[in-house]
């Protein structure tokens, strides 16, 4: 039963790696978006598109993270 429970949490908080995967696709949107309207600020969005990434990133590998620790943590 314990081990059935941790296989559900587990699955349960990989969900955040969905919500990454939106998000990183929401970010990337944007950049195409903006850089056809306007060009020439195509280095300046660039900066902030890959900042985006990076913290949609880190919440799926913190998601990943617990996913972890309730299998072999516990």
């Amino acid at each position: 039963m314990l081990q059935a429970a941790k296989f559900i949490g587990a699955g349960l908080s990989t969900i955040s790696i969905l919500g990454s995967g939106v998000g990183i696709g929401v970010v990337f949107h944007g950049l195409m978006v903006a850089v056809s309207r306007n060009p020439s600020v195509q280095k300046d969005l660039f900066v902030y598109a890959i900042l985006g990434f990076a913290l949609c990133e880190a919440i799926a590998l913190f998601g990943l993270m617990v996913s972890f620790l309730i299998l072999f943590g516990f």
